[in-house]
C-alpha cells in the first residue's frame, strides 16, 4: 500500500529502489507518527472534518497501534511502503471510511517531518540525560583521584605534573560544551511542521496552534515552505552536534588506549573488560575503547554525509531527503550505546601509581623548580636559564623538597563549579 497510489501500477524494480529500507527504519518513528496522527485527528474534529464519534474511533485505533508498538508487536509488512501507509491501512481496515479521513489536509511529507521532529526531540533528551550520567561519573572519579599524580604531556613528550582529577574533570567540562550544542539542536527541532502538507500548506481551515500544543512543541514553524526546508537542515544540525560529542568521547577513548599501553601504564581495567589475542596469550586489549573511538569517528563523518546529500537542493521536497533517515537513526542509536558502555566501563578503571624514579620523568618537575627559585627572589628569566642550563649539561637534579602539587591537582571548589555549569 502507498499513500500516493492512484491505481497505476509501478515497475517492481522502481518500487524496490525507491522504498529502500524505509520499512525497517520507520519502526523507530512509528510511535511518533501515532502521536502526530492523534493530534491531527483532534484538530480535524475541531474544524468539522470529523465528528466526535469518528474521532473517538480513530483515537481508539491509534491507541491500539501504540500499544502494539510499545510491546514490540507492531510490524510493517513488505507490501507497505512505510510506517505511514501501514498505520492508515490499519485504521481503514478497522473503521473503513473513517480511517480514510485521517489523511485530510496532510501530506506524507509533513507526516514524515513531524514524526522525525518528535523522534529527534525525544532522542536528544535521552542523549543529554545519558551524557549527564557520564558527566557525573567523571566528576566522581575526579573527586576520588583529584590529587593522584598523572604526568602531563605536550607533543607526546613528558611536560609537567598533572593529576587524574584534572584529566577526568577536563573531559567532564568538555561535555558541557557538547550539551550546550545539544540544547541548541533541540530548540531547532522543537518547532511543529505539521500543516505544511506538501510544503505549501492546506486550503482547509486547520488549526496549527492546536496541534503544536497537543504534541508538546514549544512553537510552530510558521512559514510552510520553511517547514519543509527544515528537513535536511535539522539533520545537518543534529549530526554536527553528535559529531561534537563524539569528538569528546573519541579523544577520551584514545587517551585510555594510550594510557593502558605498557609504555605509559597509567591505568588498567579488570580482565573481564578486555579481550585477548588468538596467538599471544599475554594480551589484554582495550577493544571496547577502540570501538568507542572508531564509532565516534564514524559519527563525526555523518555531518559530511548529511551536507553532501542536501547541499544546494532547491526549496520544496525532494526524494533525496529519504536517504537522511537511516544513518541519522543508526548514529543516534550508536551514540546512546557509546555513552552507556563508556559509563559502565570507566567506573571500573584502575588508576596506577606512577614511578617517579623512572628516568623518563626526570624533568617532570623543572617548572616547579623554576617556580621555587622565583619564590626565593630570582627573576623568572634567570631561573629559567639556570634550570635550562642544568638540563643541557646534565647536572639537573629534581628538587623534590617542595613540589607545587597545586599545579596538577583539582580542588573541590573547582569540581563544584564544573558541576554547576551543566545545563539543566
Amino acid at each position: 500500500m502507498k499513500l500516493w497510489d492512484k491505481g497505476i501500477s509501478i515497475d517492481k524494480k522502481i518500487e524496490s529502489f525507491t522504498v529502500g529500507n524505509d520499512r525497517e527504519v520507520d519502526i523507530h518513528i512509528a510511535k511518533y507518527d501515532v502521536i502526530a496522527s492523534k493530534a491531527h485527528a483532534k484538530m480535524l474534529e475541531k474544524i468539522g472534518i470529523l465528528t466526535k464519534d469518528e474521532l473517538v474511533k480513530l483515537l481508539e485505533g491509534l491507541d491500539k497501534l501504540m500499544k502494539q508498538i510499545e510491546i514490540g508487536e507492531f510490524k510493517i509488512e513488505s507490501w507497505f511502503e512505510d510506517v505511514h501507509s501501514k498505520i492508515e491501512f490499519e485504521l481503514t481496515k478497522e473503521y473503513d471510511e473513517i480511517g480514510k479521513k485521517i489523511h485530510t489536509s496532510r501530506s506524507r511529507n509533513d507526516q514524515v517531518l513531524v514524526a522525525l521532529h518528535l523522534y529527534y526531540k525525544a532522542e536528544l533528551l535521552q542523549i543529554k540525560e545519558k551524557t549527564k550520567t557520564f558527566f557525573n561519573t567523571l566528576l566522581e572519579l575526579a573527586e576520588s583521584y583529584k590529587d593522584k599524580l598523572l604526568p602531563g604531556y605536550t607533543h607526546l613528550q613528558v611536560a609537567m605534573p598533572s593529576s587524574f582529577g584534572l584529566w577526568f574533570s577536563a573531559y567532564a567540562e568538555m561535555l558541557i560544551d557538547d550539551v550546550n550544542l545539544l540544547d541548541a539542536a533541540f530548540k531547532n527541532v522543537d518547532q511543529n511542521p505539521l500543516g505544511s502538507a506538501a510544503g505549501y500548506g492546506s486550503s482547509f481551515g486547520i488549526d496549527r496552534e492546536m496541534t503544536t500544543r497537543e504534541m508538546g512543541f514549544s512553537t510552530l514553524k510558521y512559514n510552510v515552505v520553511a517547514a519543509q526546508m527544515s528537513r535536511g537542515k535539522s539533520e545537518r544540525t543534529i549530526s554536527m552536534v553528535l559529531g561534537s560529542l563524539a569528538n569528546t568521547l573519541g579523544r577520551f577513548a584514545m587517551d585510555i588506549c594510550l594510557y593502558m599501553s605498557q609504555n605509559f601504564s597509567f591505568v588498567s581495567f579488570p580482565d573481564e573488560l578486555t579481550t585477548g589475542s588468538s596467538i599471544m596469550p599475554h594480551k589484554k586489549n582495550p577493544d571496547v575503547f577502540e570501538l568507542i573511538r572508531g564509532k565516534s569517528n564514524k559519527i563525526q563523518a555523518l555531518y559530511s554525509e548529511m551536507l553532501l546529500i542536501t547541499n544546494n537542493l532547491p526549496s520544496g521536497y525532494h526524494r533525496d531527503y529519504q536517504l537522511l533517515k537511516e544513518n541519522m537513526i543508526v548514529s543516534i542509536e550508536d551514540m546512546k550505546d557509546i555513552l552507556d558502555i563508556f559509563n559502565f566501563s570507566i567506573q571500573q578503571i584502575i588508576v596506577k601509581d606512577v614511578d617517579l624514579h623512572d628516568e623518563k620523568y626526570k624533568y617532570l618537575f623543572t617548572v616547579d623548580n623554576i617556580n621555587t627559585l622565583v619564590e626565593n627572589g630570582m627573576s623568572f628569566r634567570e631561573a629559567y636559564q639556570k634550570i635550562g642550563g642544568e638540563v643541557e649539561i646534565g647536572t639537573y637534579t629534581p628538587d623534590t623538597s617542595k613540589k607545587h602539587t597545586h599545579v596538577g591537582s583539582m580542588g573541590n571548589l573547582a569540581l563544584d563549579a564544573i558541576r554547576n555549569k551543566f545545563p539543566e
